[in-house]
């Protein structure tokens, strides 16, 4: 399977409000199952995709001390 497309394009309204996402396709299948036919399903879907991708991003993202997790902690 080649590079997935990663261009999101927002639908805006004459007011300039977002009214509709439009993703690629390879995106989509790999979010939605087949046979996705409820919302419940699209949700639980989607947000399973959405962890898998922060634990990817996550694994490569150096881990803090304790130090300076709890100062950043502080600044929020």
């Amino acid at each position: 399977m080649g590079k997935i497309m990663t261009d999101i394009k927002y639908l805006i309204d004459k007011n300039g409000r977002a009214k509709a996402v439009v993703i690629p396709i390879e995106i989509w299948n790999k979010i939605m199952p087949n046979d996705t036919d409820n919302l419940e399903t699209i949700s639980e879907s989607l947000e399973d995709y959405c962890l898998n991708k922060a634990m990817d991003e996550a694994k490569s993202t150096p881990l803090l001390d304790r130090a300076t997790a709890l100062k950043l902690l502080e600044e929020e």
